[in-house]
């Protein structure tokens, strides 16, 4: 298929496959050079970037948007900031491109050598958010791929100025011209990025579980998957109260519209501060969906349906069930859990060994709030994503996971 096929992104595209062809090439200090002047840009022109923004958030919430869309879709001066230090933080992280994952020497002398090198073409898929087309443009400029851009429409006025802020940055300092494409905000543009084989190398989508589903389905370039977070924290009935009540706190409120926020809470049927727990969570504004058991424990919890158990809420909303043990608790994460990141609360070696053996996700953590499961917080640096798929990468989605390999094969005049 060439450009012509694709009316809509085909251009941009074309223009992406050829910067990739260059930005494979590029040293380490280029790129570190333009991904600074980047953000210097954005502090620089944060009044342009938050005045569409603002637009964005009016029309939005015009259209009856949910604050918890409203929240992921508004930028001010500190989230300018942050988005900016971002950047800043990939210059300090290690370049992968050209790192050797293994080598050996043959026994008939052949120097073998696993070399990482750029994808080419990465299509990011997002919604709301913003901050994800920094982030993505920095984390493709580093890893030496070209980023094809395609935000939502309730975003489009602020992707497009950031856009103009990135690449116009980028390009004074040498970056070839389609390293960094933003792409038409319509479903049609989706469609034609998912169907662009030999164009695209890459589709990543970020966003809700409809989003993820459509790419999956429907796209003819490999995927990864990241994104719905319904996740669980299991309070064992051998965890310490004060921690089981900080950890889950922290894992429901701390910020409800992330994909690490918890959205169900297992307690194990032993558990005597369930009440304590409850009222807790009640006390901070969480609207707690529960059976039978949970009910009877706490005046505020109201029944729960069997849609509460597979809900990413992104609310102050949190579904609550109590189990008789372990395997019930691990059925239950198995039948509902989308493999982002769950969690146990317990003192019990024997628990936590057969908790972190026998839950299938991205993450397990061990007295630990969900909160954690993040590339920052994993010292990776600024990320696209967490990868919920298994094949390529899983978890957090940074630099290394942005490249493939290639085997270098040296000889002295080698044949077989």
């Amino acid at each position: 298929m060439s450009a012509a096929d694709f009316p809509l992104i085909g251009a941009a595209a074309q223009r992406a496959r050829a910067a990739a062809r260059v930005l494979r090439t590029l040293p380490t200090d280029v790129k570190d050079a333009a991904l600074t002047a980047m953000a210097d840009a954005l502090l620089a022109r944060t009044d342009d970037v938050l005045t569409a923004n603002a637009a964005d958030v009016a029309a939005a919430a015009a259209e009856g948007t949910p604050e918890a869309i409203l929240d992921r879709l508004r930028l001010d001066a500190a989230r300018v900031a942050g988005v900016a230090e971002a950047l800043r933080a990939l210059v300090a992280l290690p370049d992968p491109v050209g790192d050797v994952v293994r080598g050996s020497t043959l026994p008939n002398g052949l120097q073998l050598r696993q070399v990482r090198v750029p994808l080419g073409v990465i299509g990011i898929v997002y919604e709301a958010r913003p901050n994800v087309t920094v982030d993505a443009a920095g984390l493709c400029l580093k890893s030496g791929n070209a980023a094809l851009l395609r935000g939502s429409a309730s975003a489009f006025r602020t992707n497009t100025a950031l856009v103009a802020v990135l690449t116009e940055a980028a390009e004074k300092t040498g970056l070839p011209a389609g390293s960094i494409e933003l792409l038409p905000a319509d479903r049609a543009s989706v469609g034609e990025l998912l169907g662009a084989r030999g164009l695209v190398d890459l589709v990543i989508p970020r966003g809700g579980a409809s989003l993820i589903e459509r790419v999956v389905r429907e796209s003819r370039v490999p995927v990864i998957e990241t994104g719905v977070g319904n996740c669980h924290v299991y309070v064992d009935a051998a965890a310490d109260p004060a921690m089981a009540e900080a950890i889950v706190l922290n894992a429901k409120t701390h910020r409800v519209s992330v994909c690490n926020a918890a959205e169900t809470l297992l307690v194990h049927r032993d558990v005597a501060f369930l009440p304590r727990l409850l009222t807790a969570l009640a006390d901070a504004g969480v609207t707690l969906h529960g059976d039978a058991t949970a009910q009877a424990a706490h005046p505020a919890v109201v029944p729960a349906t069997e849609e509460d158990w597979a809900t990413e809420y992104l609310s102050m909303d949190m579904a609550v069930r109590v189990v008789d043990d372990l395997p019930t608790a691990l059925e239950h994460i198995a039948r509902w859990g989308s493999g982002h990141s769950e969690a146990i609360v317990s003192d019990s070696a024997a628990a936590i060994a057969g908790f972190t053996a026998g839950v299938d996700a991205a993450a397990v953590l061990v007295n630990a709030s969900t909160r954690f499961t993040d590339g920052g917080e994993f010292g990776f640096g600024a990320e696209i994503g967490i990868s919920t798929q298994k094949l390529h990468a899983r978890g957090p989605l940074g630099l290394p996971e942005l490249t493939s390999t290639t085997y270098v094969v040296t000889g002295s005049g080698h044949i077989r």
